[in-house]
């Protein structure tokens, strides 16, 4: 009995012991997995590198800095950022005379030499948050309502944009930076290049616009979330 006794306590212990078949099993990265994180840090890490120029004017954060006419570009789309970039990298935005802050940001384009640096900005900046600008407008929030219907096929109801039609989100923006954009394109600083015509279709919209008529309807835009 004593011996029954001896040899149930060995079978537990080497069964307490043996758990070799009960190891969980982890899955080893791949070499593909192991590739694209590796690119994606590296991306990232360009990213905040060329961002740390742009930082000078637009804030750490992309909050902008009104006094110096630096827009808030916090969470731009980062097809958007691009398109402006190399807009601005080429001429087509930023020579005008009277475009004071286009011709500002024309030498920082340039500096962005290589495609995969525009490409890891805009997407660093894409992923950007900040507070929403403070209002610094005043305007009829109904008038512009109705002013914005000229703008709603393009960048639609909810102010969101499409980018199959190139119309970026007006949402969070700087009230003061879409007046300005607005009377530019109004006075041809910006769409009156041939080499730009997202940017043309912008004029014809904005010529039917007042100065009242373009507050408004920026105040009815800063009300959209």
């Amino acid at each position: 009995m004593i011996r029954l006794l001896l040899c149930l306590v060995s079978v537990v212990h080497v069964a307490a012991t043996d758990t070799t078949t009960n190891k969980p099993t982890t899955s080893k990265p791949t070499t593909k997995n192991k590739q694209a994180h590796s690119k994606s840090s590296t991306k990232d890490g360009l990213g905040r590198t060329t961002y740390d120029f742009c930082a000078v004017c637009h804030g750490e954060t992309g909050e902008g800095k009104p006094n110096i006419g630096a827009p808030q570009i916090a969470s731009l789309s980062s097809w958007y950022v691009k398109e402006q970039l190399l807009k601005f990298r080429s001429g087509v935005r930023g020579t005008h005379p009277r475009d004071v802050a286009g011709m500002r940001m024309r030498p920082m384009a340039r500096y962005l030499q290589s495609d995969a640096q525009i490409d890891a900005v805009s997407e660093y900046v894409a992923q950007l948050r900040s507070a929403r600008p403070a209002t610094t407008l005043t305007g009829s929030w109904v008038k512009g309502q109705v002013k914005y219907q000229l703008c709603m096929a393009c960048h639609g109801a909810d102010g969101k944009g499409n980018e199959a039609l190139k119309a970026p989100s007006l949402v969070g923006r700087s009230d003061w930076y879409l007046l300005l954009q607005l009377q530019n394109y109004k006075t041809g600083v910006r769409g009156a290049s041939l080499d730009d015509p997202v940017g043309m279709s912008m004029r014809p919209i904005t010529l039917t616009l007042s100065e009242q008529d373009m507050k408004d309807v920026v105040v009815y835009i800063s009300g959209l979330r």
